[in-house]
């Protein structure tokens, strides 16, 4: 069965169609609830103008066995709608939370999100409105002119006066819309930015602690705050004030119509039982409308929500989990290739173009600002501002299922991030582990003996981000994790920064033991005593690579042309006495 054209307009809306059969259901339990609302109204008038007028007592038993056993209906009725709902809650959760996760994932990797805590945060956002109470006010608000029909029926009176009360109240809801959605929007965003800047500050806490930094970044944070705080009470204050004008209106109405019922009584024109249930029904009939009143601000927050995810989906469209590749040999050429960055006028690199055949070791070195860590992230496909082609085996890089991708490539970045869990997970990528790769990527990186003489050795936990460890330790092991299966290619920034000696005649064995094996190793460095072991050496100067090839022929242009010594002082003579 196809869907309407509608529901074909982006991925999120579809993922809502497949809730077709639940959402019918829904709506036939309201329908039948919302029927049987009519019952107190029935009952009522079977009270006042047939048991009260013949007294027979058998008929009201026999009236009030039917209205209980209605009312039974429609409680049972609105419990089975709010079960189906809650169910498709789950399940809508369970279809998309892996995708919004990808896509997610890959938004910050963008560096263009807040990260995934944002998008589940939409997610949950928008499940909660379609399963909590504030659904409920849309699916009744259709019985609204029912109601006021069966009002009209009991006098036409009565129904214009219900009518111009569901004009006004509809008018608040409109109203309130339309001053509550924009600051709704301003004051979440303000609250997602605070929530992001203090994620991000405690992650250094002991250097804020160290350094006294505290309260420079509370005052930042209680400007954040406080603009939050500005935009919040400013958008309550508009939803209270419409909440507040609508219960006048409801106790008005209610009141009102009571009065004019007891007029047209008074004048003969209908029954004190319709009175009653005219009563009953125009308080049923703006229910909904009131309900939407209150539920407006939730609504407005979870359109927005819609629109994030709805956008995020569309920016990061799914990759087809089919696509697999055969594992490629190592070789990787760059063509043209130009790296920028958002508010940086200048490209970082600039038109880079080379070729590194399978089995190379590459040595990538500059000044600080060159562009090497750049173009580190840039050979493992992990820069987003790219122009040009990254090729892995005369493919384009990109093309690849990341994940797929991933076991084929090391990568040692030069801010190292280890994951909560235990050494031996951390060096597996936290796949299953293949004890026999743990210890040989750890022999490797000369990390072996040492791990052992930890408590428990391999199966340690190291704390969040490694806090546990050392810093010599830290990257150590985030070596391993990049040698780890022997990977075609391994790309490494800084590998050195944190070694003693020890470690760093570790990374040059590891280094060997890799050209041995046939992989491709890139390694960006300072450090020119580290290059014996490389085949070539990129260097790089304000993002262009201006020498390229043996490390003989390229280290002579690091070393700092040497200039003549400034003459020497005159000697002083004999200070005065």
């Amino acid at each position: 069965m196809q869907s309407p054209a509608f529901f074909q307009r982006s991925e999120l809306t579809q993922a809502l169609w497949a809730f077709r059969r639940e959402l019918m259901l829904v709506v036939l339990f309201s329908f039948i609830a919302n029927l049987m609302m009519l019952v107190p109204t029935l009952y009522m008038l079977q009270v006042y103008d047939r048991v009260m007028v013949s007294q027979n007592q058998l008929t009201l038993l026999a009236v009030s066995m039917i209205a209980l056993f209605m009312l039974g209906v429609m409680a049972t009725s609105e419990w089975m709608r709010s079960r189906v709902l809650v169910a498709a809650g789950v399940r809508f959760d369970q279809h998309l939370s892996t995708r919004v996760f990808n896509a997610s994932f890959e938004s910050y990797l963008s560096q263009s999100s807040s990260g995934p805590a944002r998008a589940f945060g939409d997610l949950l956002q928008i499940r909660q409105f379609l399963t909590g109470p504030g659904i409920f006010g849309f699916l009744d608000a259709p019985w609204t002119p029912i109601y006021l029909a069966v009002i009209f029926m009991l006098h036409p009176l009565l129904g214009w006066f219900t009518l111009a009360f569901a004009i006004v109240q509809g008018t608040m809801v409109w109203w309130g819309h339309r001053r509550t959605g924009a600051q709704a929007e301003h004051a979440q965003q303000a609250q997602s930015d605070v929530q992001v800047f203090l994620q991000n500050k405690l992650r250094n806490a002991e250097v804020i602690e160290a350094m006294g930094m505290l309260g420079g970044l509370r005052r930042r944070w209680r400007h954040g705050q406080d603009l939050y705080i500005e935009r919040s009470v400013s958008s309550q204050s508009v939803a209270n004030r419409v909440q507040a004008i609508s219960k006048f209106m409801r106790y008005s109405q209610q009141s009102l119509t009571l009065g004019l019922g007891a007029l047209l009584v008074i004048d003969g024109q209908i029954t004190p039982g319709a009175m009653i249930a005219a009563n009953l029904l125009s308080s049923r009939a703006l229910a909904p409308i009131d309900q939407l009143v209150g539920v407006w601000r939730g609504f407005v927050t979870m359109q927005a929500a819609f629109g994030r995810l709805e956008k995020l989906l569309q920016d990061y469209p799914e990759r087809d989990p089919n696509l697999t590749r055969v594992a490629p040999h190592g070789e990787l050429a760059l063509r043209q290739v130009v790296a920028t960055a958002p508010g940086r006028a200048e490209p970082i690199l600039k038109e880079i173009s080379f070729e590194v055949p399978a089995g190379q070791v590459v040595a990538i070195v500059g000044p600080s600002g060159s562009g090497k860590s750049t173009l580190a992230r840039v050979l493992v496909g992990i820069w987003p501002f790219v122009d040009g082609e990254v090729l892995l085996d005369n493919l384009p890089i990109n093309g690849w299922n990341r994940i797929e991708l991933g076991q084929h490539l090391g990568y040692l970045p030069q801010d190292i991030e280890l994951l909560e869990g235990t050494i031996a997970e951390n060096i597996a990528r936290f796949s299953q582990v293949d004890s026999q790769k743990v210890i040989e990527a750890a022999q490797m990186a000369g990390l072996h003996d040492m791990i052992l003489r930890f408590p428990k050795g391999y199966d340690t936990p190291i704390g969040e981000a490694g806090r546990l460890l050392s810093g010599g330790q830290r990257q150590r092991i985030a070596l391993a994790r990049a040698v780890y299966g022997t990977p075609p290619v391994v790309v490494l920034d800084e590998p050195n920064a944190n070694l003693d000696d020890v470690g760093e005649a570790a990374l040059v064995r590891a280094m060997q033991q890799l050209k041995a094996k046939g992989t491709t190793v890139f390694m960006a460095t300072h450090r020119s005593h580290a290059l014996a072991i490389a085949d070539r050496v990129l260097l790089l100067k304000d993002g262009r690579i201006v020498a390229d090839g043996a490390p003989a022929d390229v280290l002579p242009a690091l070393r700092p042309q040497r200039k003549d010594p400034p003459p020497a002082a005159a000697p002083l003579g004999p200070l005065p006495a």
